[in-house]
């Protein structure tokens, strides 16, 4: 597999400059070469929540669109082109329509005359090889010849990052989700999870919307960041290491990258040799803020040998968690709906986290649709 990122300028969303910088990227991307008359073609953008495209927590349908035209350019007809995408929350039909509308990519589609995927129907994607697990996919996944993964360049209070390979979390339909998270509560199987999930979608190749990126507390609860690029990538996991080192996080502090390294499918870090295209781009960012959740309190290796045992434990009180604002919480449920464990109730029209079966998934966090939830540290590392 090419394991080349190629980078391409692009300051703003203006359509034709985006257009431009897309169709630059194609030509230089191998992989770009599936696209052909008769092939059958996903696009799966960010779509987190029905949120505007200006609040840079989806990505940005002027993307979308440069895509779309790109396929039809080579001879990809548009009723063989499908965006889809399973958005946090119930996976009902009307909420996904609502959710593709607040984002902009409901009107490309209409536009660009392709398929908008609003359905619930799904099915069982075999095995992968060396994979664990098996997944449930929404159905135009398991139906495509070619899938084009489109990304936002977000962080993620759980993961550290939001990019290539998280993004495909959303072929996994509706609560199924919140379900992995039960399945895998600690950071590590998740992780683990996603890197079978990868081996089993395969998308043929990611373009990355990094235009105007999301920092702080990703992957909805952060604030945009203006980057000013596009990137693409045959090898998902080329593509985070790429934006690990541009954003200032380990690699190996990112579950499914430590996942994939241990499984020896990534290296330890990205190879600057492989960054091409305008590779000035591939450059670190000035003061990027990661997630407040993204403090690593290790303890194992300066804590004494005769009280090491107890490591597991202080780490688990003292990592942070998600805690309810109640004077910005709208009681609108959403979070209580998608916790896998059950820990979230409504009292009084507010929510209420049972902190001792919170597993930190932070799932409440990304669908909130008024940043109600912030995030409660040990009261010694709030100011480290």
């Amino acid at each position: 597999m090419d394991e080349r990122v190629f980078f391409a300028a692009a300051p703003s969303y203006s359509q034709s400059a985006v257009d431009d910088a897309v169709e630059g990227l194609f030509r230089q991307l191998p992989a770009a070469v599936l696209l052909a008359p008769g092939k059958k073609v996903l696009l799966k953008p960010n779509l987190l929540s029905g949120t505007a495209p200006e609040k840079a927590v989806t990505t940005h349908p002027a993307v979308v669109a440069a895509v779309i035209r790109a396929a039809k350019r080579r001879g990809v007809a548009a009723a063989d082109i499908t965006v889809a995408d399973s958005p946090g929350g119930p996976h009902a039909s009307g909420l996904v329509k609502a959710a593709w509308k607040a984002s902009g990519i409901a009107a490309v589609c209409a536009e660009e005359g392709v398929q908008l995927y609003t359905g619930t129907a799904s099915g069982e994607a075999p095995k992968a090889e060396g994979a664990k697990r098996r997944f449930t996919l929404l159905e135009p996944v398991l139906a495509a010849d070619v899938i084009i993964d489109l990304p936002k360049c977000k962080t993620h209070m759980m993961t550290g990052l939001s990019a290539a390979t998280k993004n495909l979390f959303g072929c996994i339909p509706g609560l199924q989700k919140a379900e992995w998270h039960m399945r895998c509560p600690k950071k590590e199987d998740f992780g683990d999870m996603l890197i079978d999930l990868l081996l089993t979608v395969k998308p043929s190749f990611a373009l990355l919307d990094g235009i105007v990126g999301h920092e702080g507390n990703g992957p909805s609860g952060g604030s945009p960041r203006p980057l000013g690029f596009l990137a693409a990538a045959e090898d998902m996991l080329s593509m985070d290491l790429a934006l690990c080192r541009m954003l200032g996080l380990a690699p190996e502090s990112v579950p499914y990258l430590a996942a994939a390294q241990k499984r020896g499918l990534c290296p330890a870090a990205f190879d600057p040799a492989l960054a091409a295209g305008e590779t000035a781009l591939f450059a670190p960012v000035e003061n990027f803020r990661l997630p407040d959740s993204w403090r690593k309190m290790n303890f194992s290796d300066s804590a004494p040998r005769a009280v090491r045992w107890a490591v597991p434990a202080v780490e688990k009180w003292v990592a942070p968690r998600p805690k309810i604002a109640p004077a910005r919480c709208i009681g609108c449920g959403r979070c209580a709906e998608i916790c896998p464990q059950h820990t979230i109730e409504l009292k009084n029209k507010k929510a209420h986290i049972k902190p001792k079966d919170c597993i930190r998934c932070f799932c409440c966090h990304e669908v909130c649709p008024v940043q109600a939830i912030d995030t409660k540290r040990f009261f010694l590392f709030k100011k480290l």
